[in-house]
């Protein structure tokens, strides 16, 4: 991993391994945005899959380790609060 001004960029091997962590996230928001325990009609619950839909895409473009770690875990608190019935 190279640094550069204090930061610590993603290389090939870490874009890689984090991967397969981001698309299962990615599936479990929109499988618990699915449940019926939320209070969402038709109309927002499409709205809130395309809000997580834009979130992820942005993430996609991040290159840094640091805000890789940080978007992980606010989708890892998010699908805690949406398997609690919970939107956040």
């Amino acid at each position: 991993m190279a640094k550069g001004s204090g930061l610590i960029w993603a290389t090939a091997e870490d874009l890689a391994r984090n991967r397969p962590v981001v698309l299962s996230l990615y599936r479990q928001i929109l499988r618990a945005l699915n449940s019926p325990e939320l209070p969402l009609g038709h109309a927002a619950r499409l709205a809130k899959k395309a809000e997580c839909r834009a979130i992820f895409i942005f993430g996609a473009e991040e290159r840094s380790l640091h805000n890789i770690r940080d978007l992980v875990e606010a989708a890892r608190h998010t699908l805690g609060l949406l398997n609690r019935g919970r939107l956040p």
